[in-house]
């Protein structure tokens, strides 16, 4: 993976030793974390509670090799997982807009030279979770492109003034060939062995955190902060070969 162009370490987020700072040990040992713009700062001192929350969700999180042999689907199993783990104040959430635009005088105060509204201006943009002022995607193995559309629904819910804080969810880079071809085949939907490896569902063009972090680093996300939280190999029970 790793010699792509189109990856990153990082190299624009926010000093590390600032966000190791935030999140405990545990925590560090099982996520990979990036933040931009100040996000896990902004997280913890302007919305303890979620972050709070957060953090509980990420020390239980655990994820099974059996749910990465599974074959795919509209919603896999470690979609779902995330689901349970976020409760019911966390809300797939859609927004639009209309754009209400007047063009007034330079010179005379109060005179209105055109006036119009521009209906559907932010229409579409969903994010998997949004509590209050933040909100959180999921990305487990998708197409790399799926970053693209969630950096812009983050923009568009931070320009509108509906979020302050987006967090992304998705693959850690030690999450690598190597590990996947530790598990052998993918299971058949009846749960028995399949023909195909299951490091072949998991190739480089798909979501994974080296390819998060260069649509950071290239400033997608707008000007919206973002905390990037990779899955590390510790999270997953059952982790050997097959």
């Amino acid at each position: 993976m790793t010699n792509h162009k189109d990856v990153s370490s990082g190299k624009i987020s926010d000093p590390q030793r600032l966000t190791d700072a935030i999140f405990s040990e545990y925590i560090r040992d099982k996520f990979e974390i990036y933040s931009y713009r100040n996000a896990a700062a902004i997280l913890k001192e302007s919305f303890p509670h979620e972050f709070s929350e957060l953090c509980l969700a990420l020390q239980k999180f655990e994820i099974t090799t059996a749910m990465i042999r599974e074959p795919g689907g509209s919603k896999g199993p470690i979609a779902k997982y995330v689901d349970t783990i976020f409760d019911d104040t966390w809300i797939e959430t859609r927004i639009s807009a209309d754009l209400h635009v007047k063009l007034q005088h330079a010179q005379i105060k109060d005179k209105v030279l055109k006036e119009y509204t521009r209906e559907g201006f932010l229409d579409g943009h969903r994010i998997d979770f949004v509590k209050g002022r933040v909100a959180l995607d999921l990305e487990w193995n998708s197409k790399d492109q799926t970053y693209d559309r969630d950096l812009y629904a983050f923009s568009a819910f931070y320009e509108a003034g509906a979020i302050d804080v987006g967090i992304i969810i998705t693959r850690g880079s030690s999450l690598d060939n190597a590990f996947f071809k530790s598990l052998g085949k993918v299971l058949k939907k009846d749960g028995s062995e399949g023909s195909d490896d299951v490091y072949k569902k998991f190739g480089a063009s798909t979501t994974w955190m080296g390819k998060l972090l260069y649509r950071l680093d290239a400033g997608r996300n707008g000007g919206c902060p973002v905390l990037a939280i990779g899955i590390k190999p510790s999270c997953v029970k059952d982790y050997g070969p097959f």
